[in-house]
């Protein structure tokens, strides 16, 4: 049975950092392209960045040269690192797994920017 677990969320200032983590297994991680999304209430759920398999990246504008996506094959992890965080990055952030058509979801973690 496949699991996405992301942990790392919570209350952070304006201007603070936070890094999630999104553990994986019963996949074999290696091939699938990771993501993160978040939906803020109210919004639809966007990409927040993307990192393929073999390691390529892309960001929403929106979080462009703050957020940092990377991914640790041998820990079946992929990571969301999030600098110069802003009120407008509140949400529930989604871990994603995809291989072809075959697709996963985490449970969500709540990030909170607010002073």
């Amino acid at each position: 049975q496949v699991q996405l677990v992301e942990s790392g969320g919570g209350l952070v200032q304006p201007g603070g950092s936070l890094r999630l983590s999104c553990a994986a297994s019963g996949m074999r991680f290696s091939r699938y392209a990771l993501g993160w999304y978040r939906q803020a209430p109210g919004k639809q759920r966007e990409l927040v960045a993307i990192i393929t398999s073999g390691g390529s990246t892309n960001y929403a504008d929106s979080v462009k040269g703050r957020f940092t996506i990377s991914r640790d094959n041998a820990k079946n992890t992929v990571y969301l690192q999030m600098n110069t965080l802003k009120p407008e990055d509140t949400a529930v952030y989604y871990c994603n797994s995809q291989l072809g058509p075959i697709e996963y979801w985490g449970q969500g973690a709540q990030v909170t920017v607010s002073s």
